[in-house]
């Protein structure tokens, strides 16, 4: 059991990475994606823009800016690479700290769905680079918003309830060395 949690640790350390890696090139090009004087959202890109304005934006952009956003969204590619493993590390290593089956089972499947979280994450970069290299946004639209959204609700159910879990076992752990 110990064994499993460390092991688990090993990968996740190594997901975490990864995951500072991506996003820390990620952040420092953003600095320079902007169109009309303004700053572009990856958030927004992603989540809130209609596809007009994701149309407007991609049509209205120099080719600087164009080839940074490439390369900003070539390297959310490492960046899910640190993330969903990541995520699915930690869901194990939480499994790990708990007795009950039924929480075991829900870890466990809350790290499979990580393999569906980063599916969608490839899918929504696949979108986003095609729409960049030619912006016409089609019907694909309405598909685009449940896979983002579907990404982010795995992938924030996961890491949340891990992490809860994780806290939780080291509280209850210093209780029982306080009371020893």
């Amino acid at each position: 059991m110990k064994n499993d949690f460390y092991r688990w640790q090993r990968l996740f350390l190594f997901c975490f990475g990864l995951f500072i890696a991506g996003a820390f090139a990620m952040k420092w090009m953003e600095t320079d994606l902007f169109y009309n004087n303004e700053k572009i959202s990856i958030f927004g890109l992603e989540l809130f823009y209609p596809k007009e304005k994701i149309v407007e934006i991609f049509s209205g952009i120099n080719d600087k800016v164009k080839t940074i956003l490439g390369y900003h969204l070539s390297f959310d590619f490492i960046f899910m690479g640190g993330c969903y493993p990541g995520i699915a590390s930690l869901c194990m290593m939480a499994s790990a700290k708990v007795a009950g089956k039924n929480l075991k089972r829900i870890l466990f499947i809350l790290a499979f769905l990580q393999i569906f979280g980063w599916t969608f994450d490839v899918i929504e970069n696949y979108y986003l680079l095609k729409w960049l290299k030619t912006p016409v946004i089609s019907d694909e639209f309405g598909f685009y918003h449940v896979v983002v959204y579907s990404k982010w609700i795995i992938a924030l159910m996961g890491a949340l309830f891990a992490i809860a879990i994780l806290v939780g076992s080291m509280f209850k752990r210093k209780n029982l060395k306080s009371a020893i």
